[in-house]
């Protein structure tokens, strides 16, 4: 059987990215269920499939995943190259992926995921900048130890898809990274799924006012490259 992943519009929706990604590189058989924002609706919408009332959401038979972390490990249940096969790079690899889960909340909230625009943000608050210095450390240190090209070894993994929706934030706001960590940018930017995502980010014509604007807040809008 099939599973069913719920997700909502893939111009906005950093958390259906993870396991949308994650999915489609491994080439793990998913049924994609877009549910797009539908502004106070939303969450009434989302609870005919999703116990929280957001997305992602994954049903397999009779069995509901419905937090992208949660989604991570019952995957790996499923099919074990989900994490790192050594344990070192594994346990690092859920360290990083559950820090991403939980943490980062003003990059979370200032440059929120809009993958069509190209913003540039009048300046970057220590806060902000914190969270950053943070990612970058942290990209850094997994690509020296486990020796790339991805996060935790040769091979992507949940880790990776974890900090998927970062990458477009850096290319949305032109966010700064150094050394390894920008490599590690565009070699996820550039990976089949990740652009297939993206393509069909440019082309949805939804438009939530919410995101959007959180998105004015952020700064002036040079490119807006949806359709």
């Amino acid at each position: 059987m099939i599973p069913d992943l719920y997700i909502a519009n893939k111009n906005y929706s950093s958390w259906s990215l993870r396991p949308w990604v994650l999915l489609r590189h491994l080439q793990i058989p998913f049924n994609e269920r877009l549910m797009p924002f539908a502004g106070d609706a939303t969450s009434a919408i989302y609870r005919t499939f999703s116990p929280s009332g957001k997305v992602p959401c994954l049903t397999h038979g009779d069995i509901v995943v419905w937090d992208s972390l949660a989604i991570f490990e019952y995957l790996a249940e499923l099919h074990p190259q989900v994490w790192p096969i050594h344990a070192k790079a594994r346990a690092w690899a859920r360290c990083a992926s559950a820090e991403m889960h939980a943490g980062f909340a003003h990059l979370r909230s200032i440059c929120t995921m809009n993958c069509g625009l190209r913003v540039r943000m009048a300046g970057i608050l220590p806060e902000l900048q914190g969270d950053l210095d943070r990612i970058d450390d942290l990209w850094n240190q997994g690509l020296e130890r486990f020796g790339g090209p991805f996060l935790a070894g040769n091979q992507f993994t949940a880790v990776d898809a974890a900090f998927a929706p970062v990458a477009f934030r850096i290319q949305t706001y032109d966010l700064p990274m150094s050394g390894a960590a920008l490599e590690y940018v565009d070699q996820l930017l550039d990976l089949p799924a990740m652009r297939e995502w993206y393509e069909a980010a440019l082309r949805e014509e939804w438009r939530d006012e919410r995101h959007e604007q959180e998105a004015h807040l952020a700064g002036d809008w040079m490119e807006d490259l949806r359709s």
